[in-house]
């Protein structure tokens, strides 16, 4: 029996990043949309069979896991970049909220926060997320109105992945016009005080304890 060639081998690996991919996108749509949808939901929308759904993730809990890391770890990165960043401060967090609002990730919270049980290793992850876009936040305070916290900003994207229409093209163009309303409203120039108290890391981390 010939043995594969080192090409079919990359052909099927590349294959299989595909689908694992196609399945992932998926899993994301179905879930966003109707967090209490069952599995097959998400093998049905993928074009795929159940069994290869299973083989690459064992159940839900396990897919969600997965979709809500990925989301983390795309959030760490674009904090990472706009603390590298060197332009001025408000162009820096203009940037990165606009860029936030592109990858929708708050979706996922807003969707999925107590609907599974994260990991520990996940909850490290926002630990690290938070502790990133608190550096962040310190980094152009001087171009933030008085008493805007860390937690402010991710409610912020939260309140913009609220915005949705059946057509994504329309979604993304209302979403950016949303924050840039929001945007104004984080200036320094405004000086009246806000009310009540910004979110604390309790109350955002506890959203995701089922239960």
């Amino acid at each position: 029996m010939p043995h594969p060639t080192p090409e079919r081998l990359s052909g099927r690996r590349a294959q299989a990043a595909r689908n694992d991919q196609l399945i992932l996108d998926s899993a994301r749509a179905v879930f966003i949309a109707d967090p209490g949808a069952p599995i097959t939901a998400v093998a049905k929308h993928a074009g795929v069979g159940i069994s290869a759904l299973y083989s690459r993730y064992g159940s839900k809990e396990e897919l969600l896991r997965k979709l809500c890391t990925d989301g983390l770890e795309k959030f760490v990165a674009e904090t990472e970049a706009a603390l590298a960043d060197g332009r001025d401060h408000w162009t820096v967090l203009a940037s990165y909220l606009r860029r936030l609002v592109d990858a929708d990730t708050s979706s996922m919270t807003v969707s999925l926060a107590g609907t599974f049980t994260p990991t520990e290793e996940m909850f490290t992850l926002a630990a690290r997320s938070g502790q990133l876009l608190g550096e962040l936040v310190d980094k152009v305070s001087d171009v933030l109105r008085p008493g805007i916290s860390t937690h402010d900003l991710s409610v912020v994207t939260e309140l913009v992945a609220s915005v949705k229409e059946p057509d994504p093209g329309r979604t993304r163009e209302l979403r950016q016009r949303y924050l840039a309303v929001i945007l104004d409203g984080l200036r320094a120039e405004h000086v009246d005080p806000l009310p009540a108290t910004p979110p604390t890391w309790q109350e955002i981390s506890d959203r995701w304890r089922a239960g």
